[in-house]
């Protein structure tokens, strides 16, 4: 895809933004998934069948919580590629999501898309999903009951999709994932085992809106999912 020079500039500066001081040319960092024929050949796990069949199970007007009754417009229950290797997985639907059924399309998830660029992937390589697939009134934050009612899809989405690595982005995903009650400041920065997965937080899209000089330490944290990936194989498209 080409990009125009206001685009191209735009890249450049956020890349400037998170502290990125060039542009590597290690092919780790650029492969999109054409091995060479001397590369043993990846068999892609059938999990978008799977997928399906989660998306079934909630069907299309899920009433297992209040969120049902409390304004909501569909179900936000995931995109991207089925095999992934990387996964993101933020708190819940805002309002454009709840208009477009699709997650991290608002300003925060146009900063996602970059971020993920920034870190040599497009967007549909990856996967992106919520740990709560309705949009609470006024995007408040989840409550537990549909905490209880809602993560059980995430984590058959995980087992189903089976990536390598995980980004939670903020701190009510990571909380909820690892089950504490840490800040994401001091869980940032340090790697988890969850669910055979390893798990890197860092912070919201939104807060990097709100705090762009975090941008670096997010920064920090792609490296590292990054250098996971490396470690564990190549991302399949």
């Amino acid at each position: 895809m080409r990009h125009d020079g206001n685009q191209l500039s735009e890249h450049l500066r956020f890349f400037g933004e998170l502290g990125v001081a060039g542009v590597s040319r290690d092919p780790a960092w650029r492969r999109r998934g054409s091995a060479e024929p001397s590369e043993p050949i990846q068999i892609a796990r059938p999990a978008d069948g799977v997928l399906g069949t989660i998306r079934t199970d909630i069907g299309e007007d899920c009433s297992r919580c209040k969120l049902h009754r409390l304004g909501r417009r569909q179900i936000v229950f995931g995109v991207g590629n089925p095999n992934a290797d990387l996964m993101f997985v933020g708190e819940a639907p805002g309002a454009d999501e709840d208009e477009q059924g699709i997650p991290f399309v608002g300003r925060a998830g146009q900063l996602l898309t970059k971020m993920i660029a920034a870190m040599g992937f497009e967007r549909d390589q990856v996967y992106i999903a919520n740990v709560i697939k309705c949009r609470p009134p006024q995007n408040r934050p989840p409550e537990p009951d549909e905490i209880a009612s809602c993560e059980p899809f995430l984590f058959r989405q995980i087992d189903a999709i089976q990536p390598k690595v995980i980004v939670a982005l903020g701190s009510f995903a990571a909380k909820t994932l690892l089950k504490t009650e840490q800040s994401i400041s001091r869980l940032r920065g340090s790697v988890y085992d969850f669910r055979g997965v390893k798990l890197v937080p860092t912070f919201h899209p939104s807060y990097l809106l709100r705090s762009p000089d975090k941008k670096r330490e997010a920064w920090e944290d792609l490296k590292t999912a990054r250098a996971l990936l490396g470690a564990a194989g190549e991302l399949k498209i």
